[in-house]
Parts: C-alpha cells; structure tokens; sequence
C-alpha cells in the first residue's frame, strides 16, 4: 500500500471516526467517512492492550495485505479506519480476510 493511500494524521483518525459511518462484527469495527479524492484512504488501529509493538504490526501487515486484495473491488472515494478487535487475534489469515470483505460489502 503506498503512503498516498494511508491516514496517518490525529486530525483525520477522529474526523472520520466522528462524523462517518460505522459498520462492526465480531472481529473489525470499520468508521467510513467520503472524501474528495480520485482514491480511497486507509487507517488502521490495533490497541496495545492485545500485545506488543510486533504484535500489533504483524496484524497490521495482515490487514494491509488484505486491503491490497480487495482494493479494486470497492472503490468509492471513502476514508476507512479499520480497528481490529480482541476476538480477531486467535483466528487464521483466511477468516480475518473473509470476514473483512462480508463487512466492506455491506
């Protein structure tokens, strides 16, 4: 994923958790919000409280490496903050990846 398509700042993070949409399952909550860029935008959170720094950046890495999968399949212009739940950590790649692409469908 490059850096074009990543929030990355403070400001943004709260603006779409704040005033955009919001969709959940048991192992993701996702806050959408529209935005008036030609592509869509990606952040995402994994709390401290379910592990360490190389925890939290290898479910990271999991969570890009299924965006990158699924991008062209929705595209529409959206900010995404996707925020990994407790449950989602003892579950194999293949359910994470199946239960993301259930909940951008709906």
């Amino acid at each position: 994923m490059r850096k074009l398509y990543i929030v990355k700042t403070t400001r943004d993070f709260e603006n779409i958790i704040k005033n955009g949409t919001c969709k959940k399952n048991h192992f993701y909550v996702i806050h959408s919000k529209a935005n008036n860029l030609p592509y869509d935008r990606y952040g995402i959170s994994v709390s401290k409280k379910l592990g360490n720094a190389v925890f939290r950046n290898t479910y990271k890495r999991k969570i890009r490496s299924i965006i990158d999968n699924y991008k062209k399949l929705y595209i529409n212009n959206k900010d995404y903050i996707i925020i990994l739940r407790k449950e989602a950590i003892e579950q194999p790649f293949e359910i994470l990846e199946k239960e993301f692409f259930a909940l951008m469908n709906k």
